[in-house]
């Protein structure tokens, strides 16, 4: 959801390497897509050029099935209470996951200040520019590790989260939704894609992702906004209806996610150990807020103490 400085537009020189080789489909789509972007991208305090690599790097773990919206005052508050990875470092692991707040996920908390304690210890309380190391720190997966080089270091990295994998599902292979789970297939296409000029992939990474963001939504597209509405495959087919695996929904109510959220909202708000007499009183049903309990402590995310205490973690 992020991106560098705005570069002059490039087209490759050569061509993709592997399945488009020789076809001018990445070609005709990179200008329109890119020159949309520049005129309708929203101005996102991580895509300015004083958020620098740890504000991309921070962005990316928020906004992972989190939107904007949400996202936005606690980046804000992160980013002035720990403007680098080394100021994050200093702290528990706990005071992450209080500053977290109500963003979900809270397990992300947690990964973002591992990843930060790693920055600090190997490599000076700087992000790395270089992709495998990225992809080394903790917590850091082959998305984030590619959109962080490519949007905090303007590198060439085919970055596949949900919005972009349906741009292409879309545009290029004709269908409604793309794979529940990121297949060989998706990357190779992808790659395929990826302008030549090192900064023009990186514009066009950035540009594809906010037009499934706001134009190719998952639902209710609006493709007369679409700069690549007249090379759309799946529109020109028709716009046929999805007819593989049912996509997974989302819910919340009831379930052992809202439970932690709100064992966690406790602990949170407090700044001594909870008793657990405490915790009981925001679940009614025992065996599942038990279960949701554990599981905190599973994850990392809180410590059991004596005498029936629990508090968010210190180390």
């Amino acid at each position: 959801m992020t991106a560098p400085t705005k570069p002059p537009h490039s087209s490759p020189a050569d061509g993709p390497a592997d399945a488009l080789a020789g076809s001018p489909l990445g070609e005709d789509l990179h200008a329109p897509v890119i020159d949309w972007f520049d005129e309708h991208a929203r101005d996102l305090p991580w895509r300015l050029p004083e958020a620098g690599p740890w504000g991309v790097m921070v962005s990316e773990f928020m906004l992972q099935q989190t939107p904007v919206s949400r996202v936005l005052p606690v980046y804000e508050q992160w980013l002035a209470r720990w403007p680098r990875p080394a100021d994050l470092a200093r702290e528990a692991p706990g005071e992450a996951v209080r500053a977290w707040g109500r963003l979900g996920y809270p397990r992300r908390a947690l990964r973002l200040h591992g990843a930060a304690v790693a920055i600090t210890e190997r490599h000076g309380g700087d992000v790395p520019t270089d992709h495998a190391q990225l992809l080394a720190l903790p917590g850091i997966g082959e998305y984030t590790a590619a959109a962080v080089a490519s949007f905090a270091y303007g590198q060439r990295h085919a970055v596949l989260d949900t919005n972009v994998r349906r741009v292409f599902a879309r545009a290029v292979t004709g269908v409604q939704y793309p794979p529940n789970a990121t297949t060989a297939a998706e990357r190779k296409l992808a790659r395929a894609l990826l302008p030549e000029d090192e900064r023009t992939a990186a514009r066009w990474a950035a540009a594809s992702m906010e037009l499934g963001a706001l134009v190719c939504t998952a639902k209710n597209e609006t493709c007369h906004r679409c700069p690549i509405a007249a090379q759309c495959a799946w529109r020109l087919g028709g716009k046929p209806e999805h007819d593989g695996p049912p996509r997974r929904g989302q819910t919340y109510a009831g379930t052992d996610r809202q439970v932690r959220g709100k064992l966690l909202a406790v602990l949170r708000e407090a700044h001594a150990p909870v008793p657990q007499s405490a915790l009981d009183r925001v679940w009614h049903e025992p065996v599942q807020r038990a279960r949701a309990l554990d599981g905190l402590v599973a994850d990392g995310l809180v410590e059991p103490l004596s005498g029936g205490l629990y508090r968010l973690p210190l180390t």
